[in-house]
């Protein structure tokens, strides 16, 4: 799997996943990648004509607070029931 850049404003956050930002750890991160640059890029599934977001919140969140308008991701297949 290739690493892509996707605009943030095109990564949907599911409902259930929102109430599990940490605050502290994201201001930690963004400082992070200020210093060292995003390391590992968020993951994210093709649904609906967006992105959806599977892993990486509190990454996604550090990039926002830090104004970038993109962020580097790896797409995924959809999770297999």
């Amino acid at each position: 799997m290739d690493d892509v850049t996707i605009r943030i404003d095109e990564i949907y956050v599911p409902a259930k996943r929102r109430g599990e930002i940490d605050p502290a750890r994201v201001e930690n991160l963004a400082e992070n990648i200020l210093e060292e640059g995003l390391k590992v890029p968020i993951s994210v599934r093709q649904g609906q004509g967006r992105y959806v977001l599977v892993t990486g919140l509190q990454r996604l969140e550090a990039m926002k607070a830090l104004g970038e308008d993109s962020i580097t991701a790896i797409v995924v297949g959809s999770p297999q029931h």
